[in-house]
């Protein structure tokens, strides 16, 4: 069994993405692996196209597009309440 809470960051290399990446590795705690994808490489756009990325900054927790990224934009709370920064036991 992982025991790690798997966060990828899609980014653009833009300020607001910068940003993105601030918070998320301020948030994160010991259960969180936290991956940073550059959508200027393939393999991070074909990843980012499975999972229906379509802006970013957009962060995708155990699998799923943050609840923040598919509605109104990144902020804290719902990261938070997606399992961001929450150990696991």
């Amino acid at each position: 069994m992982n025991n790690k809470r798997k966060v990828e960051i899609f980014s653009a290399g833009c300020g607001l993405c910068d940003e993105t990446i601030q918070l998320v590795e301020q948030i994160a705690c010991e259960s969180c692996e936290v991956e940073v994808l550059d959508m200027q490489q393939e393999d991070a756009a074909k990843r980012a196209k499975e999972y229906g990325i379509k802006a970013v900054p957009s962060v995708v927790i155990d699998g799923k597009i943050a609840s923040c990224c598919a509605n109104q934009g990144i902020n804290e709370n719902a990261l938070r309440a997606d399992g961001l920064g929450v150990p696991l036991s």
